[in-house]
């Protein structure tokens, strides 16, 4: 049986690529940072293809904890999918340090670790995965580490294609715009008419239509050091 980890696994993108793994038989880890509802709703629906384990990727013990018990339960990794992320809404003037180091920690140098660390055991011809977003890719200042973190993990992407190199694992992120999670769901509907108008196809992408660019990841062997932009066609005009 392959063996999955998937980061940020408990609910929207995350729960839907935890989803896409177990249908296609893989043994999933997946972390959660603290909904216990919302990880217990998913164990119950998925049942054993998954174990979801409470790390919050904010606290780097917490980070290496989880390392721990992924080397004591799989002596192989397939694939990791790096997709827990976290947003901190204040003004450019209001953010603070600890703001800053929260978001850079749990987008960027929790999985930083854990590829470093999990490196060994990620098999020849294995996936690593990321979520990125268009906000990595495009100018948005209203939330401006979140843009500096994804933007850094489109990097990232880039260069550990070289770092996995001599295993044939393959590097690739997938960039949403805007997609019909419940964290979008409760942003004001005026602002999520401005977005649609925005938007080419006049819509938020639906979690599938994002797990899709994931699975194609898989699916195509040659699709390496790539950030798959799916936006619908947003324009920031």
């Amino acid at each position: 049986m392959k063996t999955a980890i998937v980061t940020g696994g408990s609910k929207g993108i995350g729960l839907g690529i935890v989803r896409m793994l177990a249908c296609r038989g893989y043994k999933v880890f997946a972390t959660y940072g603290h909904d216990d509802n919302a990880a217990h709703t998913a164990a119950a629906e998925l049942g054993d293809k998954v174990e979801f384990v409470k790390a919050d990727l904010a606290d780097r013990s917490q980070t290496y904890a989880f390392v721990s018990h992924v080397k004591q339960a799989s002596a192989s990794i397939d694939c990791i999918v790096c997709n827990a992320g976290t947003t901190i809404r204040k003004s450019f003037t209001e953010t603070t340090d600890s703001d800053w180091d929260t978001m850079m920690e749990v987008g960027l140098t929790a999985h930083l670790i854990l590829l470093r660390e999990l490196y060994q055991i990620i098999k020849p011809g294995g996936h690593v995965l990321f979520t990125g977003s268009t906000m990595g890719l495009h100018p948005h200042a209203t939330v401006l580490g979140y843009g500096v973190v994804k933007a850094a993990v489109h990097a990232m992407v880039k260069n550990l294609v070289k770092v996995f190199e001599d295993k044939s694992v393959t590097v690739n992120a997938v960039a949403p715009g805007f997609v019909e999670t419940e964290w979008q769901k409760e942003k004001p509907q005026q602002i999520r008419e401005n977005i649609c108008r925005k938007t080419a196809l006049h819509r938020f992408a639906s979690i599938d239509e994002i797990v899709s660019a994931f699975a194609f990841c898989l699916d195509n062997s040659y699709v390496n050091g790539s950030v798959l932009e799916i936006t619908g066609g947003y324009s920031y005009r």
